[in-house]
């Protein structure tokens, strides 16, 4: 995949690329939002604990059918309440370094939301993955 922000319009204003582009032999795969909860559906404390684990159920997914968060075109993160951006951004930034390094991130949308579907929740995230289309499927 390439990625890239073009100097027409403003830099992004925070972890990602403006534009992703998916090459022809990869099929879109979408990740339904998940949360911070462990495999027995025990929910993490916290937003920044929340935000690790939710991103850990994502890349788990993925590797599920033989992908990895490097195949992720776009994020769309809901932070229930402003008050959780700060541990969203922490666990947000350092689980980026690990997967991105240097390289471009997926583009990525942030909406501040009154509420998630359940109570204690702070953080859900969806995505699309651009998977090679011949690769492991269930």
């Amino acid at each position: 995949m390439r990625r890239i922000s073009p100097d027409v319009i403003a830099p992004p204003i925070g972890a990602y690329s403006h534009l992703t582009f998916v090459p022809r032999d990869r099929q879109l795969v979408f990740i339904a939002g998940q949360v911070g909860s462990d495999r027995d559906g025990v929910l993490a404390e916290g937003a920044e604990e929340q935000t690790e684990r939710t991103l850990r159920n994502i890349e788990a997914l993925l590797a599920s059918i033989g992908a990895s968060p490097r195949d992720l075109v776009r994020l769309l993160t809901f932070v229930g309440g402003e008050e959780h951006l700060p541990g969203f951004y922490a666990a947000r930034n350092r689980v980026y370094r690990e997967w991105f390094g240097d390289d471009p991130v997926p583009g990525h949308s942030l909406a501040v939301v009154a509420a998630l579907a359940a109570p204690g929740i702070h953080v859900e995230i969806e995505g699309w993955a651009a998977v090679p289309a011949e690769g492991p499927q269930q």
